[in-house]
């Protein structure tokens, strides 16, 4: 249980009291005392021609029946808080499962409400584990660990003829054995095998020194690369131990040896019983010389991961699974889409995961690192395939506070739009505060509107309490006027510099102050919505009626 700051009331009045005086943080306003947000008589959804909606959570929606009514009451449209995200369809083998969002639609439609599906491709609140069992735990691993020491040959510390190479010991054909910095297939080193005439195969005989813990019952890979002066065959023996006692020698004989490096690969399942190994090379019986590198047994169940072209076509059709398989469910009756959300950081830089790490997060997974800038074409090119009319639009945030994001942000807009690849909106989620500049409002509406696209306010609240006040703020009049005012202002601004056949609609996100994100999630003292607690209006609900009646 969270402990509630309480402080006395003269002393609240002192801090509510800061905000009124500092007209330049405030675009110039203070309480606006004598600006009256009374009109609360009209639903907002009967004021405009565009939608209006409201994000609404299923569980909320299907038990709380004073939240359901103001729903329904006020929004022609909902957006999904939670439900359709990937997180919440994909299951963790990668099916699908949409009980829930099924649910909540039928629950929205029966009332006569439409459904904004939010959203396709993100970073958050993704089914990350499957994502990354895909590409290997994220496509930058090494793949299975090769079991061989010294594989390669690299290191010499003994010097002795016994073992010409750490990790390896000659048995029989002293002599023949050296490691030499000619003829390698990799690294810097190879064994070199003089092999004299005459004899057989095991008089020229070399094995890896140490056994080689393994389980029973799984298969391992053993592989390795050799050539020789001439052509011929040679054997390779497996070696296994019941703990201390040698097992029975599996012998593989007729393995080729051409005048270049090739690369022999055997798969051996671990016998029961079986603990460890050990791999041995006989290479007597015909004169030549012979060069060996890069031995190795590696666990076959482990796969390493793929890199490059193969990692990028992965990603490609995991992402285009995801989009058709969501937006074809619905194809007809969700007739909006958010298709990409949030595409760059608060850096205005295409988020990748450096800007955009997981940070022990096990939602996060990042389409942009692997598929590039390109993700967005080709996201709204497998949406558009999927629904040839639905509204398909581009999200992000901050868009009103930070001009080098807008401007990255309008760009990508302008380039979708030119390559034909579907995109028909852009939303501007507007998480604002009450002290967000009125300008870069103006601004951004004017960026958006200026590509010709529709412009949706996406997510929009107003917190009061950007200074992290303590006590009740919710309560102050002063800051409710305030957030009034501002809600007032977003609704104007939007009208005055978005032409009416651009508007795609405005959505408030959430219903009362008790279940924004930003009290719940961010757990924030603040009071962000049109509605308090007890689901009654705000003057920020008179404030957002009266800017859509264009007051």
């Amino acid at each position: 249980m969270k402990k509630k700051l309480i402080i006395p009331g003269l002393l609240l009045l002192t801090a509510v009291g800061m905000y009124s005086c500092k007209k330049d943080i405030y675009n110039g306003a203070d309480s606006l005392a004598e600006v009256q947000f009374t009109d609360s008589t009209s639903t907002l959804k009967s004021l405009v021609s565009f939608p209006l909606g409201m994000a609404a959570e299923y569980p909320l929606s299907s038990t709380n029946n004073s939240y359901w009514s103001v729903v329904k009451r006020e929004a022609g449209w909902i957006t999904f808080g939670n439900e359709l995200k990937n997180d919440a369809v994909v299951k963790a083998d990668g099916t699908y499962d949409f009980t829930r969002a099924d649910n909540f639609y039928n629950l929205a439609t029966n009332a006569g409400i439409k459904v904004f599906g939010h959203t396709l491709v993100w970073h958050s609140q993704q089914r990350a584990s499957y994502y990354n069992s895909l590409i290997g735990g994220g496509g930058s691993g090494s793949g299975p660990t090769n079991l061989v020491v010294n594989p390669g040959f690299e290191t010499t510390t003994v010097g002795t003829t016994a073992e010409p190479a750490d990790g390896w010991q000659v048995l029989n054909g002293a002599g023949q054995f050296v490691s030499t910095g000619s003829n390698v297939n990799a690294g810097s080193k190879a064994l070199q095998v003089n092999v004299p005439a005459g004899g057989q195969n095991f008089n020229t005989q070399i094995v890896t020194k140490a056994q080689i813990p393994v389980t029973a019952g799984k298969t391992y890979t053993i592989s390795y690369y050799i050539k020789g002066a001439t052509a011929q065959n040679i054997q390779f023996e497996i070696r296994p131990y019941l703990g201390a006692t040698a097992g029975s020698v599996n012998y593989q004989g007729g393995k080729a040896v051409t005048t270049a490096y090739s690369k022999v690969t055997y798969d051996y399942a671990i016998p029961v019983g079986v603990t460890a190994i050990q791999l041995a090379f006989d290479l007597g019986g015909t004169q030549n010389t012979l060069y060996l590198d890069d031995v190795s047994i590696t666990d076959a169940s482990i796969v390493a991961p793929p890199t490059g072209g193969a990692l990028t076509i992965i990603v490609d059709n995991a992402m285009k699974k995801h989009i058709q398989t969501v937006v074809s469910r619905y194809v007809g009756k969700i007739t909006a889409w958010d298709v990409i959300n949030e595409p760059f950081s608060d850096a205005a830089e295409l988020r990748n995961n450096s800007n955009t790490p997981s940070t022990g997060r096990t939602d996060v997974f990042v389409w942009q690192n692997y598929l590039g800038r390109d993700y967005a074409a080709k996201a709204f090119t497998y949406a558009r395939a999927s629904d040839p009319t639905a509204d398909l639009y581009m999200n992000d945030y901050n868009l009103e506070a930070s001009a080098a994001k807008l401007n990255a942000f309008v760009a990508m807009a302008n380039e979708l739009k030119a390559a034909n690849t579907g995109i028909t909106g852009v939303g501007t989620q507007m998480h604002c505060n009450i002290n967000t500049s009125y300008n870069m409002i103006n601004d951004m509406f004017q960026k958006l509107a200026a590509t010709g696209l529709k412009v949706r306010i996406s997510e929009l609240d107003i917190r009061l309490n950007p200074s992290e006040k303590v006590g009740n703020v919710g309560a102050s009049v002063a800051l409710q006027n305030l957030q009034a005012a501002m809600y007032n202002y977003v609704v104007k601004a939007y009208f005055k510099y978005v032409p009416e056949a651009q508007r795609g609609g405005i959505t408030v996100w959430g219903v009362a102050d008790t279940d924004s994100w930003i009290t719940t999630s961010l757990a924030k003292n603040d009071a962000p919505l049109l509605f308090n607690a007890t689901y009654g209006k705000k003057p920020a609900f008179s404030g957002f009626a009266q800017g859509l009646k264009g007051q």
